[in-house]
């Protein structure tokens, strides 16, 4: 048997991390099992419908590097894959449930069931759902009133027996028909399908051998079940997913930070590192290795390997993934990630100004003095900056060593001027060297000798590797900025 597995977003918001969650443990169980992974837009919520929300979902997934076998860009034997395309599917489908018996037509109106809902509050009533009115009207009386009347389509809900099933995650799991939604409505007044039926009739007719999708969507699955068995369908095999909750706790939300993949791109992610930590959410694959390529989870994903406890969403551990995959990428591959990140911050001039030429070669070699402090893509034009503008002089004390004064600091940016002089035409451990003798020769610490020069040159006292920047900056630049914080500071 071929698995094809699927994901089914509704298009209705941004793709957030359990969307993306739900989508790669999919696309990783089958390309483990060497399966089908599906793309279906179950878009029947028109009133929440926007098309955004499913160029968001291509861009998304464009993006992150992992796509579908069959969907809706792409095709498949199973088109087409968009719910809203397939209505005259359903209801045919529908209609078979009413002629086997196990559906019925319901004519009530929404006043009739708002009037339902306000008087069980009124009497602090348990019952919930509709109270079947309609179930027992004759099969012939309400076909013929169906011709003339509005009226819906309702399953049949067996009373007085229990749905199982095994999930294998959870194990067997048993439901009380009773506690089930009550005769849940199959097709609207207006012919739209509601969501149970899309789902199960796609799944069925779209080949799905197993359903992963979160927990939260565990107790919709006996009604699909009991779906399933109406229509004398083999349901497949479901996997309830662990949940995916904040520090606290809680089901993951904005409230604990970013959630849109959107989000987490424009902040400067990078799509490997999303998808390795969200890879480990609630599944384990080695003892003691963190870091996975796609391939490699593809090779090494196993339903067995899932944990049945919620998953706790680290944004600090997501953050050193990042860092991580920053340090892998080769300088000319990360100089082209990081630059519309600083074409956007306005390192080159102006907000959006693309750099020229020369400030394009210069952002490129600056590459190998951030990679290992950058946590995100965009951390890197922030970094960059007095490589490409001429910071202003900070206050006297910014140049002044620890346990120094003024005088001192004076006195050792002008050694430092010819330091730099000299750094320039160096590479760094020759310049290292260098500044080591200068350091010696005047009986100072290496630090306190270099702070004021750094200052000098880069508007801080914290800065990237000081002498891959000086050889960035060049040596009329260094000593330029050099030659006007002497004449600022006093003495």
């Amino acid at each position: 048997m071929e698995v094809r597995d699927r994901y089914a977003p509704s298009p209705t918001g941004l793709q957030h991390i359990g969307g993306l969650r739900t989508a790669l443990f999919n696309y990783l169980f089958a390309k483990s099992q060497n399966g089908k992974f599906i793309l279906r837009l179950e878009d029947t919520d028109r009133t929440r419908f926007d098309p955004v929300y499913v160029e968001n979902l291509y861009a998304s997934f464009d993006w992150l590097g992992f796509h579908w076998d069959e969907g809706p860009d792409v095709g498949g034997p199973a088109a087409p894959y968009v719910q809203s395309e397939r209505f005259e599917t359903y209801k045919n489908y529908a209609h078979d449930l009413l002629e086997k018996g196990a559906a019925y037509y319901c004519f009530c109106t929404p006043q009739r069931l708002d009037a339902l809902r306000a008087e069980r509050a009124a009497a602090h009533s348990s019952a919930a759902g509709y109270d079947r009115l309609c179930r027992d009207i004759p099969a012939h009386e309400a076909a013929a009133r169906a011709a003339r009347e509005p009226h819906t389509i309702r399953l049949k809900i067996p009373l007085g027996a229990a749905t199982v099933f095994d999930d294998l995650l959870l194990g067997r799991v048993e439901w009380q028909n009773d506690d089930v939604n009550p005769d849940p409505v199959l097709l609207k007044s207006d012919g739209f399908p509601t969501y149970h039926l899309a789902n199960v009739v796609d799944d069925h007719l779209m080949g799905i051998t197993h359903v992963l999708r979160a927990q939260e969507w565990l107790a919709s699955t006996p009604l699909h079940v009991i779906l399933y068995r109406a229509f004398g369908w083999d349901a497949p095999l479901f996997c309830h997913l662990p949940m995916v909750m904040g520090q606290d706790g809680k089901k993951l939300s904005k409230r604990h930070g970013a959630t849109s993949v959107d989000e987490f791109r424009k902040k400067g992610f990078l799509p490997e590192a999303l998808v390795n930590y969200v890879a480990l959410l609630g599944a384990s694959y080695e003892e003691g290795k963190e870091m996975y390529s796609l391939p490699e989870l593809c090779a090494r994903f196993s339903l067995e390997k899932l944990n049945k406890a919620p998953a706790v969403f680290d944004y600090k551990k997501l953050e050193w993934y990042n860092a991580q995959y920053i340090r892998m990428k080769p300088d000319g591959e990360l100089a082209a990630l990081a630059l519309p990140y600083a074409v956007q911050s306005g390192l080159f001039g102006a907000e959006g100004r693309a750099p020229s030429p020369e400030q394009r070669a210069v952002f490129s070699a600056a590459m190998p003095l951030v990679k290992e402090r950058a946590v995100f893509l965009s951390d890197i034009p922030d970094k960059l900056g007095y490589l490409f503008a001429e910071p202003p002089v900070p206050a006297a004390c910014e140049f002044i060593p620890k346990k120094s004064n003024t005088e001192e600091a004076l006195r050792l940016l002008k050694i430092g001027r010819e330091l730099a002089a000299v750094a320039a035409e160096l590479d760094d451990a020759a310049a290292e060297c260098a500044a080591k003798k200068a350091a010696e020769k005047e009986g100072v610490k290496l630090g306190d000798l270099l702070t004021p020069l750094r200052v000098a040159l880069t508007g801080s006292r914290v800065s990237p590797p000081l002498f891959g920047s000086i050889r960035l900056l060049g040596r009329e630049l260094c000593l330029a900025r050099i030659d006007r914080a002497l004449e600022k500071l006093p003495g």
